[in-house]
């Protein structure tokens, strides 16, 4: 673990913008961390807490998988997701809305289920389960520059998010980790599908083998990109890695757009560690 550190820091070292990171190797049990306990902009990776506050009131009764969820003109002025773009009015389950918010980062689901399971319910959730350095401050995000500070949007850690999926893999087969997340082991398994399901592939997975599973929720934020996730291989999981970018220039000197040197820089973080992880 101490050269694949000292290498993945080499790798953050080596771009002029933040990036933290956390990582568990799943075999070893060993975890390290570079400015792990440090708050950065969430952006969309705040949803995995949101989707897990969410399956906690469908176990307490308090909402239900196969509920019908209508979909407003309300929620529809974002710019993330394909809800944006569809003519409001027609309704989708409880449940799709879930997955929606995750695999392509809806905003419009995400802004309906915030109001159904109640912005307040999903912070005190976040702080039950652990995540010290987590705050949620509304459904859908407003439009800022990113000159913002931390206090106008969600903020978290990358080891609260490694944290946070530490705790969904051991629930998927521990009844009592599933308890602690206000869940089941069968909902647990739910929602790591649906972290599996993801269809924004640029950042953890994108210089993976093709077909590698990677359990995982994007984030692009005003400032910086972002992935939290699990990586498997042949179907084992290998390690939890939260990558995080923050103060992204829009253009490195070469010229490289930051969104691409940030997604790069995830990518090959991950790779890394397969690399290293994997072999044992």
């Amino acid at each position: 673990m101490r050269d694949l550190v000292r290498r993945l820091n080499d790798l953050c070292d080596a771009v002029p913008f933040q990036t933290s990171w956390f990582l568990k190797d799943l075999g070893s049990g060993t975890a390290a961390d570079r400015m792990g306990t440090v708050p950065v902009p969430s952006a969309s990776t705040r949803k995995i807490s949101i989707m897990m506050a969410a399956l906690s009131a469908v176990h307490a009764g308090k909402l239900a998988l196969d509920q019908k969820v209508t979909i407003e003109a309300r929620y529809q002025d974002n710019d993330s997701g394909t809800f944006q773009h569809l003519t409001p009015g027609f309704w989708i389950t409880f449940r799709d809305a879930l997955v929606m918010m995750i695999i392509v980062s809806d905003n419009t689901c995400t802004g309906t289920v915030v109001d159904l399971v109640g912005l307040g319910a999903i912070q005190r959730y976040s702080e039950s389960i652990g995540l010290t350095g987590t705050v949620h401050r509304f459904g859908i995000p407003p439009r800022l520059g990113p000159d913002h500070t931390l206090d106008q949007v969600t903020t978290t850690t990358p080891n609260d998010q490694g944290l946070l999926l530490e705790l969904i893999l051991k629930g998927t087969t521990d009844p009592s980790v599933a308890a602690r997340l206000g869940s089941t082991p069968e909902l647990c398994r739910l929602g790591l599908d649906i972290l599996s399901w993801q269809k924004l592939k640029t950042r953890l997975p994108s210089l993976l083998p093709l077909g590698t599973k990677v359990a995982h929720k994007t984030g692009t934020g005003a400032r910086g990109y972002m992935d939290a996730g699990i990586l498997f291989k042949d179907e084992r999981p290998l390690c939890i890695l939260t990558a995080y970018t923050d103060r992204v220039p829009a253009a490195l000197p070469d010229g490289t757009p930051g969104f691409a040197a940030a997604a790069q820089l995830i990518g090959r973080i991950a790779r890394l560690c397969y690399d290293s992880l994997g072999t044992r």
